[in-house]
C-alpha cells in the first residue's frame, strides 16, 4: 500500500499526520510518500522523512492508494481524490454532511478518526483520546497563563501567598488531565462531572469531587447523555453559587454532533472575582460559556474567558507523535502487511468507515 501525507492546508493547523518515528515502525508492505514541508510546522522536516525511507513529492494525492489527513480535506483536496481511494483524517461526519456527500459521490472509502469505537480493541487508535489529552494539559497551560496569579502556595520573606483555586468541568481525557496538570503546577483544584464514575478517578489525582446534586449516565461512547431542561436549570443554580469561589475554571463538556452544553451562565460569570479566568476547551462546538467567543480571548465582568481554537496544534509535535501513531495502528488494521482488507463485519472497520459507495 502506498500511502500519501499531504500537508494540511487548514487555517492553523500545524500537526502532521504521519511522523518520522512511526513510518520506521510502519514495517513490510507499505510505502509512505509525504509532500514536501508537511510536517516543518510541527518541527520534523523533509530530511527527517527521507531517512527513514519516505518518498518526497509535491502532490501527496498522486499514485496513492490511501491518504491520510488530521482536518478534513478542502474542496480543491476533494477534487484530488479518486474513486476507490482510502481517506482517513478527522472528517466531523456527524455535523457536515456536504463534506461526506462529496466524498461518496467521488467514490472515495473514508474513515473518520472520530468514529473510531470507543471500545479496549480500539485504544490504540483512539485519537479523540489522543488529542483530548494534548488539549488538556494546553488548557491548563493558558488558565496560568492568564490567571495573574500563581498557582501554587508561595512562602516568602514578604509572607504567604495562597494557592489558587481551580475548577475543572468535565472529567473526560481532556478534564482529567487538565486536572493533573493543574495540581502539578500546584494549584487546589475541584473536578465535576455529571458521571458518577468518574468520581474515583478525579479524586485519585488529588482533587476534591464537586457535587452539585446532579447525574446522569453515561452513554456507551463514554460521554455524559445530555442533561434534561429540568436538570440544566439545577446545574446552573448550583454553580451560580459555587463558581464565584474559584479563581478559575477549564470546562470540558461535549455531546459527539451537538452544540456543547451550557454550564457557566452570564450571570454566573458576573459572579466571580475580576481576574479570575475560564478556559473553555468547548469553544469549537460553541462552547460551555455562555459569553466565550470561539477563536478569541475576550474579558466579561472583569473575567478573561479563553475560547482558543485547536488546542491540539498549538503543540504540534507531541500530538502529530500521537496522533501518527492512532494512525498507523488503524492502517495496519485495515491493511495487514501492506494489503487493505476491509472486513465489514469487524467493528472498527464498519464503525470508523464514513462512505464506501464506488462512484458511478
Amino acid at each position: 500500500m502506498r500511502v500519501g501525507v499531504p500537508k494540511e492546508q487548514a487555517v492553523g493547523e500545524h500537526r502532521v499526520a504521519l511522523v518520522p518515528e512511526v513510518i520506521a515502525k510502519l514495517g513490510e508492505g507499505f510505502t509512505v510518500v509525504v509532500e514536501r514541508g508537511a510536517g516543518v510546522a510541527a518541527g520534523f522536516l523533509d530530511e527527517a522523512y527521507a531517512a527513514v525511507g519516505a518518498e518526497l513529492v509535491d502532490d501527496a494525492f498522486s499514485g496513492v492508494d490511501a491518504v491520510v489527513k488530521v482536518a478534513k480535506p478542502t474542496a480543491a483536496e476533494i477534487e484530488k481524490l479518486s474513486s476507490g481511494q482510502v481517506l482517513v483524517g478527522f472528517l466531523t461526519p456527524l455535523t457536515d454532511k456536504d463534506l461526506i456527500a462529496a466524498l461518496s459521490a467521488r467514490g472515495v472509502v473514508a474513515f473518520a478518526m472520530e468514529s473510531i469505537p470507543r471500545t479496549t480493541r480500539a485504544q490504540s487508535m483512539d485519537a479523540l483520546s489522543s488529542q483530548a489529552t494534548v488539549a488538556g494539559y494546553k488548557g491548563a497551560l493558558l488558565a496560568a497563563e492568564n490567571l495573574p496569579k500563581f498557582l501554587p502556595m508561595l512562602t516568602t520573606a514578604a509572607g504567604t501567598i495562597a494557592p489558587a483555586k481551580a475548577l475543572v468541568l468535565g472529567a473526560g481525557v481532556a478534564g482529567l488531565q487538565a486536572i493533573a496538570t493543574l495540581r502539578r503546577l500546584g494549584a487546589v483544584v475541584a473536578g465535576f462531572d455529571v458521571r458518577p464514575a468518574v468520581k474515583e478517578q478525579v479524586q485519585s489525582l488529588g482533587a476534591q469531587f464537586l457535587d452539585l446534586g446532579v447525574v446522569g449516565e453515561e452513554t456507551e461512547g463514554g460521554y455524559a447523555r445530555e442533561l434534561t431542561p429540568e436538570e440544566q436549570a439545577k446545574q446552573q443554580e448550583a454553580l451560580n453559587a459555587r463558581i464565584p469561589d474559584f479563581d478559575l475554571v477549564v470546562t470540558t463538556a461535549a455531546i459527539p454532533g451537538r452544540p456543547a452544553p451550557r454550564l457557566i451562565p452570564a450571570s454566573a460569570v458576573a459572579g466571580m472575582r475580576p481576574g479570575s479566568v475560564i478556559v473553555d476547551l468547548a469553544a469549537e462546538t460553541g462552547g460551555n460559556c455562555e459569553l466565550t467567543k470561539p477563536g478569541e480571548v475576550v474579558v466579561e465582568h472583569g473575567v478573561t474567558i479563553v475560547g482558543t481554537l485547536n488546542l491540539p496544534s498549538l503543540m504540534a509535535s507531541h500530538a502529530s507523535q500521537l496522533y501518527a501513531r492512532n494512525i498507523t495502528t488503524l492502517l495496519t488494521h485495515l491493511a495487514p502487511a501492506g494489503e487493505l482488507t476491509l472486513d465489514w463485519e469487524d467493528e472498527i472497520t464498519s464503525g470508523a468507515c464514513v462512505t464506501r459507495k464506488e462512484a458511478a
